[in-house]
Parts: structure tokens; C-alpha cells; sequence
């Protein structure tokens, strides 16, 4: 292989490094930054970080009480499911722009 191959491939790894401490660190940003979703007029409230970990979980105390049980449960499913989904929205926002530049190393970013 000539110099210019050897050289291409070296900035072509060097990139590939930058890419992945990018990646690492945006992963670690998305610890950090939280969705919030609610459900029942805001009646259950779910706080979760960009990598899905619940952080909060509010209920309206009316909630509470044993004849609500079933309505509860339906609420925390529904705003579970829904900060799920907001915080995958926001790593996909977050991340995608660098799974692209992994997938074309080439690509000025």
C-alpha cells in the first residue's frame, strides 16, 4: 500500500475515534435530559431521561383512593407508555445525526 492509502486509512480511523467520543458523549448527555408525559388531564404525570430510566412518578392524590385503582392503573400505562415513546423521540433527534456520520466516516459533519 503507498503512503496516500496508509494516510486515507489513518484520518479514515482517526474519524471513526472522533465519531464513537462523540457518540459516547451524547449518550451520556441523553442520561441527563428528561421527557416529561402526562395522562388523565395531567392527573399521573412520568418524568424519564433520554436513555428510559424512570426519574418521577406524580399522581393526583384523588387517585388514591381503592376505587380509583383500576383508572390508575390505566393512567400510569398510558404515561409510561407515552414518556417511552418521547424519549426515544428525543435520542433518535439526538443520536441519528451521528449514526449517520458512523455509517459514512467520510462525511464532513
Amino acid at each position: 500500500m503507498d503512503d496516500d492509502g496508509a494516510g486515507g486509512l489513518l484520518e479514515m480511523a482517526a474519524q471513526l475515534k472522533r465519531l464513537q467520543e462523540t457518540l459516547r458523549s451524547a449518550q451520556a448527555a441523553l442520561a441527563e435530559e428528561t421527557v416529561e408525559a402526562s395522562s388523565g388531564g395531567g392527573a399521573v404525570r412520568i418524568v424519564m431521561t433520554g436513555t428510559q430510566e424512570c426519574r418521577e412518578i406524580r399522581i393526583a392524590p384523588h387517585l388514591l383512593v381503592e376505587a380509583e385503582a383500576g383508572r390508575l392503573q390505566e393512567l400510569l400505562q398510558l404515561a409510561v407508555n407515552q414518556a417511552i415513546r418521547d424519549s426515544q423521540a428525543l435520542a433518535a433527534r439526538r443520536l441519528g445525526p451521528l449514526a449517520g456520520a458512523l455509517a459514512d466516516p467520510g462525511r464532513k459533519g
